[in-house]
């Protein structure tokens, strides 16, 4: 396994998902990051155990006409990354959303 390297960006999609937020289009909302940042450090993530993650059911999506998602979920590992995270980076914990507001999930 390689050490993944803790930018802020990667500390700040962990602290979405610590708050809460689960697929991609979410975190992107949350955080202001671009696509182009998140996927990628999602899957970097997933891959270093840091992330769990499953894709919801067709049936799911298809009723709610989108293509499905993946959701992903923190792990204890991913959490211990985002405590070194927290203490690296102490403007994580005044992190915002692109509105201005504090991150929060859209749906409960």
């Amino acid at each position: 396994m390689a050490r993944l390297n803790l930018t802020y960006p990667t500390a700040v999609v962990l602290k979405a998902l610590a708050l809460g937020f689960h697929y991609g289009f979410d975190i992107m909302d949350a955080t202001g990051l671009p696509s182009g940042t998140v996927y990628p450090i999602l899957r970097r993530l997933d891959r270093e155990a840091l992330l769990g993650s499953s894709w919801e059911k067709h049936a799911t999506a298809q009723l709610e006409q989108r293509p499905p998602r993946r959701y992903y979920q923190i792990t204890g590992a991913g959490e211990r990354m985002l405590a070194n995270a927290i203490a690296r980076y102490p403007t994580l914990e005044q992190a915002v959303g692109r509105d201005g507001r504090r991150m929060r999930p859209a749906r409960a």
